[in-house]
């Protein structure tokens, strides 16, 4: 990683250039346990602890802020802030590198739409993506430090919580195409309206030319701002119609003459596909280098999986919750064509703020609207949304274990939904269910 070498050197200039001219990064890691020979060691919060085991495991270069007094070394670099130094050191790299930069946030389906773009650029370009949820002020620079120096297109998560973060996040990364999905309910908590999480997703629009934003269309915040838009409403640069809906795949037109086909469902991954498509064009791919990328993304766990346990087919899509999402999965769940009774198993919405209760309450309502056969519920704040709608065909749980002997009573084959925030783990019911 020469070119990040040259990114450090420059940046603390005489101090360590005599030091650091011969020497060769191999890698970039926050986890002393990951160090090895040649590695860039960023030293955070309690990393800075562990950073004589990262030289004595070769680290070439460490980066930390509360260095032991007793530590000198010639390889440690002493600063006030990691974690700045580090966001500086990404901006840097990323100008150093020839690559288009892609940054999507939104409330919901960030991470299905940075998968299938990446799928679908990886056909013509060499492109890589956040891993996991490394999209904060720690983990996108920390995906820019790890980029290959031969990549062309990286794609970026966006994630926030409150004002500024996206802000931030785009003078790191200093994106040329942006993509903002929806704005929906997450992080009510904080930021306490809808208004105010479109003004802090919105913090991305003065960075991207109209040409290069792509939003949702039919978004009652989005569909005002000036962008290339995507929906199901007939204004929509790329107009959606759904053909056919399977357990396997899901058939689609763009526009009413490109037919795409994914295997994901419903509505809402249609759009998330369609955003790639668009971003497959702005790039230059055919239709067909498109579909066979849509074909070949490698999507991230716990987003509607699918996964057969003996008898049982499970719906994994426990990776996070919010009301929309909540609803979106609810709506697919209710729509696929399964030959089995239906369970939704719902965990707790997480960081909703004052009116948690009422929101749970009102997707428990739009639940027994469904034709889902019953409604199995974990968690205090779903309990007493539960108090507020009285339905037969909903059943409360105090524990996971309790959940999974309620499905071993189940006679017929059965299709179980998992639903909640990432607090809830309710993939835990699947990993138990394997255990009996």
């Amino acid at each position: 990683m020469k070119k990040l070498l040259k990114v450090i050197m420059s940046m603390f200039k005489e101090e360590k250039l005599q030091e650091f001219q011969d020497i060769e990064i191999k890698d970039v890691v926050m986890d002393s346990k990951k160090v090895q020979e040649g590695s860039l060691f960023l030293a955070i919060n309690n990393g800075n602890k562990y950073i004589q085991e990262a030289l004595n495991k070769g680290a070439a270069i460490v980066i930390g802020d509360k260095v032991p007094e007793e530590i000198n070394d010639k390889r440690v670099i002493t600063v006030e802030n990691t974690i700045e130094i580090m966001q500086k050191l990404a901006r840097e790299y990323r100008r150093e590198l020839a690559v288009e930069v892609i940054g999507i946030t939104g409330s919901n389906g960030k991470t299905t739409t940075k998968d299938l773009i990446t799928g679908v650029l990886s056909e013509k370009y060499i492109t890589e993506k956040t891993q996991g949820n490394y999209n904060n002020h720690i983990g996108l620079p920390y995906t820019i430090l790890t980029l290959p120096e031969n990549t062309e297109v990286v794609v970026l998560e966006m994630g926030m919580s409150s004002f500024g973060e996206i802000d931030t996040l785009c003078k790191i990364a200093e994106p040329n195409y942006g993509i903002i999905t929806n704005i929906g309910d997450s992080h009510l908590e904080f930021l306490k309206t809808r208004e105010n999480v479109f003004k802090a997703k919105g913090e991305m629009i003065k960075y991207i030319s109209s040409d290069k934003l792509f939003i949702f269309g039919d978004d009652p915040y989005l569909k005002n701002v000036s962008g290339i838009k995507v929906g199901y409403l007939e204004e929509n640069d790329y107009k959606i119609n759904i053909i056919s809906e399977e357990l396997s795949a899901t058939e689609f037109t763009v526009n009413n003459f490109e037919k795409y086909k994914i295997s994901l469902n419903g509505k809402h991954n249609c759009i998330n596909a369609t955003m790639a498509i668009g971003i497959g064009k702005t790039f230059g791919l055919t239709m067909e280098e498109i579909q066979r990328g849509l074909e070949k993304s490698q999507m991230t766990a716990m987003r509607f999986e699918k996964k057969l346990v003996g008898e049982t087919l499970y719906i994994n899509d426990a990776y996070n919750a919010s009301p929309t999402s909540m609803e979106y999965s609810l709506m697919t769940f209710d729509n696929l064509k399964v030959s089995r009774k239906k369970i939704a198993i719902l965990g707790d919405m997480l960081e909703l703020g004052e009116e948690s209760v009422k929101f749970h309450k009102e997707i428990l309502e739009k639940a027994i609207e469904t034709k889902i056969d019953k409604i199995f519920l974990y968690g205090p704040l779903m309990a007493q949304g539960a108090q507020l709608v009285k339905n037969n065909n909903i059943y409360t749980f105090e524990t996971k274990n309790d959940i999974v002997k309620a499905l071993k009573e189940e006679k017929e084959p059965i299709a179980v939904l998992l639903k909640g925030s990432r607090g809830m783990k309710l993939e835990e019911i699947i990993e138990q269910k394997e255990q009996k």
